[in-house]
């Protein structure tokens, strides 16, 4: 009997230790996929900055987790630079895209850090209408006092009737009187009755007073 007891002693001993060795899931947590936050993004202008976040999920047990500062920056050209998850537009370059990455280094919290997280950024200068964001378009408006006629070339101004048109961000536009201007008021270059305008970001007006 006392053999048996023995046996059965050493036994559940064995069970013990050999659960104990078992590696833990804290130990096994792997790394499934990495993602960049906000996924895209545009500057409006060359200026500015975005944060990015890079958020990881796990399993082994499942877990979120940010990881932003951790994560290796990178960007695929030079129009946007970015350091840990910081994005700004580098400057004198204009306008411009690119793709944003974001991964671990060997070893960080999990054993698959082959995963790698992306995210867009455009950068679309209003002042350029080659822009990838096609650049923008502004208004012009006109206003008349003391009656008169005002015409624009290209088409689209024609005043009284239709007094406000839409024209690309430094488009060249003409208007014309078809009366005695005795003032053109908000145009940079006027004479007689003529006024030329290079249409600004967020558009102009304009007011043509008759003699």
């Amino acid at each position: 009997m006392k053999r048996s007891y023995i046996g059965l002693a050493l036994g559940a001993l064995v069970a013990v230790g050999a659960f104990v060795s078992l590696p833990s899931c804290g130990h096994d947590q792997k790394l499934v996929s990495l993602q960049i936050q906000p996924l895209t993004f545009t500057f409006l202008e060359p200026s500015g900055t975005e944060q990015y976040s890079a958020i990881a999920t796990y399993i082994h047990p499942p877990a979120t987790k940010d990881v932003t500062s951790q994560a290796n920056w990178a960007v695929d050209d030079g129009v946007v630079a970015i350091s840990a998850g910081t994005a700004s537009p580098s400057p004198n370059l204009g306008c411009g895209g690119g793709t944003i990455s974001a991964s671990l280094p060997e070893g960080t919290g999990g054993s698959n850090n082959i995963v790698i997280g992306y995210a867009t950024v455009t950068v679309d200068n209003p002042a350029i209408t080659q822009c990838p964001g096609g650049g923008t378009v502004a208004t012009l408006n006109v206003g008349v006092v003391n009656g008169g006629l005002v015409t624009s070339l290209p088409s689209g101004i024609s005043c009284p009737g239709t007094c406000s048109a839409t024209f690309d961000v430094n488009a060249s536009v003409l208007l014309s009187a078809n009366g005695t201007i005795a003032s053109w008021e908000n145009c940079p270059q006027a004479s007689g009755n003529n006024c030329a305008i290079t249409i600004p970001v967020g558009g102009v007006a304009v007011i043509a007073t008759f003699q």
